[in-house]
């Protein structure tokens, strides 16, 4: 696997692992409307979509049970469609998919070399 898409996927794995502890960390009902948690929730998703639009077709091709067009078009709707964000449906996602994701892009990832010593 070229080292940029190792890069993406470990972005991705990073970024998933971060959503997934964000949502340990907290409930639904902590999320207000515009409120800084909210955005920061939000703000992880654009960075997974992005991360999951620079992985090439190859390695998307060969792991088709990676939702990529979902991931990316979640990105989109934040990005460009940001007023009509439904948060029960990001919560969804959040609490339901990512956990799911992280499964699938663990075995993706090589692992870190070891320290030397």
């Amino acid at each position: 696997m070229p080292d940029k898409d190792a890069a993406y996927l470990w972005d991705m794995l990073e970024t998933a692992r971060r959503l997934q502890r964000f949502a340990e960390r907290n409930d639904q009902q902590d999320f207000g409307e515009g409120t800084m948690p909210r955005l920061a929730l939000e703000r992880l998703f654009e960075i997974l979509g992005v991360a999951a639009m620079r992985v090439s077709e190859e390695v998307r091709a060969a792991h088709p049970a990676i939702p990529w067009q979902r991931i990316v078009g979640l990105r989109n709707v934040i990005a460009h469609e940001y007023d009509e964000i439904i948060f029960d449906r990001l919560w969804e996602v959040l609490t339901q998919d990512v956990p799911q994701l992280i499964r699938l892009l663990e075995p993706l990832i090589p692992p870190p070399p070891e320290e030397p010593g």
